[in-house]
């Protein structure tokens, strides 16, 4: 999504993953309430300028939003949604990755996309509301999550002007649609040392948080190819 954020107009917060690990390059910065930490998120997820005394129409729509969210911690290796039902949820990433994948009756696991901070995740094929859902979604590492009933969350942006939702939808839907086609070119035309490559300079952080044999699911070869990959890089 659209990071529209200016930095100079945000209480500044951090959420990427050193924070837990005291690193000595990551300030220590006095926390933001639940309430800002919602609406900076979804901010970021619209491409909305954060309020400053003066808000608009937007920010109020952002504002029932906010209250639509409660808090969650999640364990890593966590289900959040499961296949053959229907994916209820959104979820606003604050803390943590999580792993979007398909996996099959003998239980072989394809891995389309991880979900990082400031991502927002939800159900955005219609089948995917339904009991014909083939989509699962899980943690990876641990997380801290944002969740809202998705129905909920739908209805307070279809009721805010016309056409509101629909270019939500879209943009999200586009961005994943993006993503999947330059991944399914990349299998089709580059080699596994190639894709791999490609990998570690556009998705470094990734390597670092994402087990091994989850990344050779999403790079599409087997486990053991991709420790060989790793060990000649």
């Amino acid at each position: 999504m659209t990071d529209a954020i200016d930095s100079d107009s945000v209480s500044l917060s951090s959420s990427p993953c050193l924070l837990g690990e005291q690193h000595p390059q990551v300030a220590s910065l006095p926390p933001v309430n639940q309430t800002q930490t919602v609406m900076h998120s979804l901010c970021r997820v619209f491409g909305i300028r954060p309020p400053n005394g003066n808000p608009n129409p937007d920010h109020l729509l952002l504002n029932q939003l906010c209250t639509l969210f409660h808090k969650e911690v999640v364990d890593p290796d966590s289900e959040l949604e499961r296949h053959q039902r229907p994916w209820s949820q959104v979820y606003l990433v604050q803390h943590g990755v999580l792993r979007l994948f398909r996996e099959s009756p003998g239980g072989k696991v394809s891995i389309h996309h991880f979900f990082a901070e400031g991502d927002i995740a939800w159900p955005v094929f219609g089948r995917s509301r339904t009991v014909r859902n083939t989509l699962c979604l899980s943690t990876v590492t641990p997380c801290t999550l944002w969740q809202a009933d998705f129905h909920a969350f739908r209805d307070v942006l279809r009721n805010h002007c016309e056409g509101k939702w629909a270019r939500f939808a879209l943009t999200l839907t586009e961005e994943l649609a993006e993503l999947a086609t330059k991944r399914e070119f990349h299998r089709q035309t580059l080699s596994a040392k190639e894709r791999y490559d490609l990998m570690v300079v556009e998705y470094p952080e990734l390597m670092l948080r994402v087990p091994d044999f989850q990344l050779a699911s999403w790079l599409g070869v087997a486990p053991a190819t991709f420790s060989r990959l790793k060990k000649e890089r």
